[in-house]
């Protein structure tokens, strides 16, 4: 694979996007095995110690958005691309319907409340971007409000890259056939029902008009300062590369450095 992940799965800022054009079941020239498993384990040490230097540092934080259509692997990307770094540095935060107290403030009222810190990773399961998606296909609020808030959304995350937060979202692209056998096969295995809901095959019905609300999304909200990348989500496996292969590539390229010790270490060896 010649081609960054970064630069293959971007969502190019300016443009719109039709996710027609980008292929679910993309393999990225990759084959399911040892070799995959090996580049992956790489991705997720590497992501371990980029996460301990970055903690080191401490000038700036990884803001990780997931996004996709329901059972395109949001939780499954956590466990297994994030299941190496350290917890005590990395919070996710899932974000569902507001609470009364949320909803009496601004859309982006509790998603501040959320970001990291400097030195930590903050990832969110779902975002403010539901705003834009749900509240739009469910028709929760009048298109007048839903249509302003791409703008607020972007001033948001320019705010956030200002101050030194990595924002980095991705959509999981999954396909309408690849989530009908993932409902089926929750509805098969009695250890997974607890993961069913009734909105979700309401809102599988609606599949049209959340891939068009998507689309929105990724042409309005994919900045320079903050990207959108379209991964490929049917096989999980080639998600999960691809997800930890950019997070890799992102953080490497800010060339983050060890802070100077405060104190002499020679003296401290003398001191031995």
């Amino acid at each position: 694979m010649t081609m960054k992940l970064c630069e293959r799965l971007l969502a190019e800022p300016g443009k719109a996007v039709k996710l027609a054009s980008r292929d679910p079941d993309d393999t990225l020239g990759l084959e399911k095995g040892d070799e995959t498993d090996a580049m992956l384990a790489k991705n997720m040490a590497r992501l371990d110690e980029l996460q301990y230097l970055m903690y080191a540092e401490h000038r700036r934080a990884l803001l990780v958005i997931l996004q996709g259509i329901d059972a395109s692997g949001k939780d499954g990307t956590i466990r297994h691309v994030m299941t190496g770094v350290n917890p005590q540095g990395c919070r996710v935060t899932a974000f569902k319907a507001p609470s009364a107290e949320e909803a009496d403030h601004d859309f982006l009222w509790r998603v501040h409340r959320a970001v990291p810190a400097r030195g930590e990773i903050a990832i969110f399961n779902r975002s403010h971007y539901e705003d834009v998606l749900v509240a739009r296909v469910r028709q929760l609020v009048p298109k007048s409000v839903w249509s302003g808030r791409y703008d607020q959304i972007n001033q948001f995350e320019e705010f956030l890259v200002d101050n030194d937060i990595i924002v980095v979202k991705f959509f999981l692209h999954i396909s309408k056939g690849e989530q009908k056998r993932r409902f089926e096969e929750r509805l098969d295995d009695p250890t997974k029902h607890w993961k069913l809901s009734a909105s979700d095959f309401e809102d599988r019905k609606r599949w049209d008009d959340y891939v068009a609300a998507y689309e929105d999304v990724l042409s309005r909200c994919s900045t320079e300062a903050a990207p959108w990348y379209v991964v490929p989500a049917d096989r999980k496996w080639v998600r999960n590369f691809a997800v930890s292969g950019i997070l890799v590539e992102t953080l490497e390229a800010c060339r983050m450095k060890f802070p100077k010790p405060a104190v002499d270490v020679s003296r401290l060896k003398a001191a031995l």
